[in-house]
């Protein structure tokens, strides 16, 4: 026979350790062994321990699973010292899956020493450890070794759950109710006293936030409220309260006392509000009562997170409404745009713009928070943000040409230049609105000077630059173009200076010849300045005649020709 092939060794391997990991095993610590030593020993002389008490009429064990649990558990009970009868009954296949998982527990009682667990890890119910003996269902096991946990014990009655039975289980008790879902009192009360919000009082509880008051006549807030009616017990509770349970949430501290873990079957569930500005006397649209009773019951059987719900609820009724205009969850009539529009936060500017795209909208539409449009098929004007600002922003893509028509009498090329860059640079709203007001109006005013600045001849093109270089910007950015000036427009820049008082710090940049010649040109210069900031700054029409005849001096002054008549 051939020699096989020679093993392959490389370096420290001889004093490499060898480990085997097996998932979901660990080595217990003492603490931990003790504890399930505790309740293995407790089982084993009652087997029965972790059952509930039954408060129902239970039917035959053929068709009962519940009953038909019971009676198979009494059998392993008589066998509990068996070993070898346990041995077999925790790997057979058919028979009660509860007491396979049972058989296994208490085989695993008469073992000396359990220094190895198996660890249990669910993101509902938590982790914990226990003994795996026998191919018994994992969670049936955890919940009969931690018997004496009450949210683990309820594991071992998932499946009767599906079959329609209901267990509740606290500190006090642990019960059946059967097909019915009972809530006992005691259940009850102990749940909300161990509840993740605090609450105060007895029969009417209620969150920080609320008072009695509010929740036992059910009152609606203009923030809102979430009001659980039990058989004897109400309870109120904020918004505000449930948006800060992410850790440990609410309705998961109370829902996970009984299994199946539903809420709704022994509790109802109201969100008490209503937008701002809806009458007392109209009723909330069907529709949005619909969503709404879907979203609490989502919320109580786990669906819906406690930070989401308040949120939620308001979507329910805000997006059902089919007329008028809302801003953030504040709702106004159809004839109260002017109330719409002076509740949004913002200028009087911003507010303009928005009036002219209503104006352009042809149906309803909605702008969410996160600058996504929608067309609704009402006719409601719906802002998820009560600022104008981030709403313009969402707009201004799809409706900028209208604000800038509407409001300003800009279109085509001279429109979409200024659309595009307020897309890009994306200023403020209200400062970018007041500064394009400002440049239109400056530049409507501008066109009251009777000639264009390319069809003077110089120096006279130089000084009506000036002019409107001074209505734009002010006298003090006509200064740098005054120094720039060569030939004929220097004079002219130092008898603007001279009329300005600007001359102090500036007559060595000029040459005599200018000075002098600027000097003759002065008073004429001074005269168009005075007629255009009357015509322009002003708003002295007929001051245009001045300024046509203040030219005419400043052309015979300078002796320039070809001047034309307007």
């Amino acid at each position: 026979m051939a020699a096989g092939p020679a093993e392959v060794s490389f370096p420290g391997d001889k004093n490499r350790k060898k480990r085997i990991r097996m998932r979901g095993i660990k080595k217990a610590s003492k603490e931990i062994q003790q504890r399930l030593d505790r309740n293995l020993e407790a089982l084993l002389n009652d087997p029965e321990i972790f059952l509930p008490e039954i408060r129902a009429k239970l039917g035959k064990p053929r068709k009962d699973a519940v009953a038909a649990t019971l009676k198979e558990v009494d059998s392993v009970s008589q066998k509990r010292h068996d070993r070898r009868w346990l041995t077999k009954r925790m790997t057979k296949r058919r028979g009660d899956l509860v007491c396979r998982s049972l058989a296994g527990s208490l085989l695993a009682a008469g073992d000396a020493n359990i220094s190895t667990v198996s660890v249990y890890n669910s993101p509902i119910y938590g982790t914990t450890s226990y003994v795996r003996r026998g191919n018994g269902k994992q969670s049936h096991m955890v919940g009969i070794q931690n018997f004496t946990h009450p949210r683990m014990r309820l594991l071992v009655w998932d499946d009767h759950a599906k079959a329609g039975n209901w267990f509740f289980s606290w500190h006090g008790g642990f019960v059946c109710s059967g097909k019915e879902p009972k809530a006992p009192a005691e259940w009850v009360d102990e749940c909300l006293d161990s509840a993740s919000i605090d609450l105060s009082g007895e029969d009417v509880r209620w969150s920080r936030g609320l008072e009695k008051e509010v929740v036992e006549s059910a009152r609606m807030t203009d923030s809102g409220w979430v009001r659980l009616s039990f058989d004897e017990v109400v309870v109120g509770i904020t918004g505000s309260a449930l948006a800060k349970t992410a850790e440990d949430p609410f309705i998961a501290s109370v829902a996970l006392g009984m299994m199946p873990p539903k809420l709704s079957a022994v509790a109802r569930a109201e969100w008490m509000w209503r937008p701002q500005g809806w009458p007392d006397e109209m009723a909330l649209p069907e529709e949005g009562c619909e969503k709404l009773d879907e979203v609490l019951l989502a919320w109580m059987n786990l669906a819906l997170p406690d930070d989401k719900l308040a949120r939620a609820c308001k979507d329910s009724i805000l997006g059902s409404i089919e007329e008028g205009y809302i801003a953030g969850s504040h709702w106004f009539a159809p004839d109260a745009r002017s109330d719409f529009l002076g509740h949004l936060q913002g200028g009087d500017v911003e507010r303009e713009a928005l009036a002219a795209i209503l104006d352009s909208l042809d149906g309803g539409a909605r702008v969410r928070s996160d600058g996504v449009i929608l067309d609704m098929e009402n006719e409601v004007i719906r802002f998820e943000d009560s600022a104008c600002h981030p709403v313009l922003v969402a707009l201004w893509p799809e409706h900028g040409m209208e604000v800038l028509e509407s409001m300003f009498g800009l279109t085509e090329s001279e429109a979409e230049s200024v659309h595009q860059r307020q897309t890009r640079r994306k200023q403020g709203f209200g400062a970018f609105l007041r500064e394009l007001r400002a440049s239109v109006s400056t530049a409507q005013r501008l066109q009251r000077l009777p000639w264009q600045n390319e069809l003077l001849p110089s120096p006279l093109a130089f000084a009506d630059a000036l002019v409107r270089k001074a209505t734009e910007d002010g006298i003090s950015s006509t200064v740098a173009l005054c120094r720039k000036a060569k030939k004929l427009d220097a004079a002219m820049g130092w008898a603007w200076l001279v009329v300005h008082d600007r001359t102090e710090s500036d007559a060595w940049r000029f040459d005599q010849a200018s000075r002098d010649k600027g000097g003759d040109w002065t008073p004429a210069l001074a005269a168009l300045w005075k007629a255009a900031d009357a015509l322009l700054l002003k708003d002295d029409l007929d001051a245009k005649s001045d300024y046509i005849g203040a030219m005419k001096q400043l052309a015979e002054a300078s002796g320039t020709s070809g001047l034309t008549a307007v």
